[in-house]
């Protein structure tokens, strides 16, 4: 039995909730946000082709940010002062354009269902299951849920907040951040529509990028096997540039330990004897269609 707390990471004394190295993903998160506001006012200058390109990679950092900062800061808060907390919440909504609250309740029910088949009345515990549309028990196909999952679930989600005993501060946050970005938007519009024109499509493009991830994080997972709930990648700039996200198989095992003791982990779960169980990928799950094993 794996003993999760002696994967822990050692606590800091000032600021950090969980380890000084969250110093990375808070930098990351903030950088994504300059990066944002840095586009808006370059724009006018800025070459087509290099706009094209920035926008490609802008669309590239909204999975990035959402499937690695966003996604760990779900798990284990980066600071000790809730204060601090609900600021970078508020950053971190207003960089992948949705609330980091919302994505908080949303991952929790993940957690829960772990990407379930549908029950007897055709529902899924986790509400992004990528069986939850599917037909026959297979998974639906990756182009619908890539293009159409950024549209699905917003107000039975917001529903489902508001009730079972949810924190009703946790549920305004979540409302006041779901404004706040929303009014990001119309700022723009205001200051400068063409760039937001510009830019809509790609902070569409980003999200389904961030769908394609969470699909192939689970395809060809067993929903029935807790070791099994997730598809682990292990290639190394990978990991290291999404803050160990291909150690997807060992997360959902154990979701709350610390992004930087997932090799730790992963070694524990080699011990156990799992690592027949677990189905891995050669590429990134960004590029899970390129693995034939996928």
């Amino acid at each position: 039995m794996i003993n999760s707390s002696a994967l822990a990471p050692p606590k800091p004394s000032f600021l950090l909730a969980q380890s000084w190295w969250d110093i990375v993903p808070v930098a990351m998160g903030c950088a994504h946000f300059v990066l944002q506001i840095w586009l808006f006012f370059a724009f006018r200058t800025l070459s087509w082709w290099v706009l094209m390109a920035l926008g490609f990679f802008y669309s590239y950092c909204i999975a990035w940010n959402i499937e690695s900062v966003a996604h760990n800061f779900t798990h284990n808060s980066y600071f000790k002062s809730p204060v601090l907390n609900r600021a970078f919440s508020l950053i971190e909504s207003l960089a992948i354009g949705f609330s980091q609250q919302f994505y908080k309740t949303v991952h929790r029910r993940h957690h829960i269902g772990n990407s379930d088949r549908p029950d007897a009345n055709g529902n899924t515990r986790d509400w992004f299951s990528i069986y939850r549309y599917g037909t026959d028990g297979k998974p639906e196909s990756a182009w619908t849920y890539c293009l159409f999952g950024v549209f699905r679930g917003g107000k039975e989600i917001y529903k489902d907040m508001a009730k079972g005993g949810r924190r009703i501060n946790d549920v305004r946050w979540a409302t006041f951040e779901d404004y706040a970005h929303y009014g990001w938007f119309l700022l723009g519009f205001a200051l400068n529509w063409r760039f937001m024109l510009y830019f809509l499509p790609f902070y569409y493009f980003g999200h389904a990028l961030s769908m394609m991830v969470g699909y192939y994080e689970h395809k060809q997972a067993n929903p029935d096997l807790p070791i099994a709930w997730g598809v682990s990648t292990y290639g190394k700039l990978y990991n290291w540039l999404w803050l160990n996200n291909g150690y997807h198989a060992e997360h959902h095992y154990r979701p709350r330990i610390h992004w930087t003791q997932m090799k730790r982990l992963h070694r524990a779960v080699l011990q156990e004897d799992h690592a027949q169980d677990i189905h891995v990928i050669r590429h990134s799950h960004l590029l899970g269609f390129l693995d034939g094993r996928a």
